[in-house]
């Protein structure tokens, strides 16, 4: 028996990535995955199955309304409700300083990692109601409070991730609907270790109380504890999973 039996799990961007590996612990747990993703989710549903779970999934850019709703639309057909949502899908950041960003950078940010959760929250909701004990789980940085240099449109979409759990957490409240954030360390994932060195992995490890390099696993299992009944009283939390590289 798993914690989350019969659950309907939606998880974005779950076709690569921390998303890959929340969709399959989930599915682990007992949870039945709906996966949005721009791109094919066919190797995650594989691994799903694999495990002896069942998941489909839905082109979707979490920017196109029109893409979001054909996926709701779909889950409720196929599902009729959700319990649980993980907004992950995001894009990441390079360098640059604040000075020279264009404004149609900032705004593209802002875009998929702040309204991609926004929007798909709002297309969800309807379905969310219908669980008893639903979850919103938003993947959002550390970067918020690390306030790195170079990072200025990142930090300010995450930071907006923040104050969106924070307020819809006391939203939802009343419906039993919990809300609640969590912040990787220095995942290795493909598209993190296509923009950064072994070195910078080395380093940030190094600054860590727990001196082991982040896995996708590390943050699926925060994930799926705070989609658990054990989390029921869990909710406007801020959740780090980085071994301690920075104490809140």
């Amino acid at each position: 028996m798993g914690r989350l039996d019969g659950r309907i799990a939606v998880v974005s961007g779950a076709a690569s990535g921390m998303g890959q590996g929340a969709a399959l612990k989930l599915a682990q747990e007992g949870a039945l995955i709906e996966i949005l993703d721009r791109n094919d989710a066919t190797e995650t549903i594989a691994l799903i199955r694999e495990a002896g779970g069942e998941a489909a999934a839905s082109i979707c850019d979490v920017t196109d309304e029109a893409q979001i709703r054909a996926a709701a639309q779909a889950v409720e057909a196929r599902r009729g409700r959700i319990d649980i949502l993980v907004n992950n899908a995001g894009i990441l950041s390079g360098r640059k300083p604040w000075h020279e960003l264009e404004r149609e950078e900032v705004d593209r940010f802002l875009q998929v990692n702040f309204m991609g959760y926004f929007l798909v929250s709002q297309a969800f909701y309807p379905l969310l109601q219908k669980s008893s004990a639903g979850r919103i789980i938003n993947v959002a940085s550390r970067t918020y409070y690390l306030a790195n240099p170079g990072q200025m449109a990142y930090v300010a979409s995450k930071g907006a991730v923040m104050g969106f759990t924070r307020v819809l957490a006391k939203e939802l409240g009343p419906e039993n609907i919990t809300v609640n954030a969590v912040a990787p360390g220095m995942i290795a994932t493909e598209g993190t270790l296509a923009n950064s060195p072994e070195e910078a992995f080395d380093r940030v490890m190094q600054n860590q109380a727990i001196k082991k390099r982040g896995q996708p696993r590390h943050l699926a299992g925060l994930i799926a504890f705070l989609a658990s009944d054990e989390a029921e009283l869990i909710t406007g939390q801020f959740m780090l999973c980085d071994g301690g590289g920075y104490l809140l």
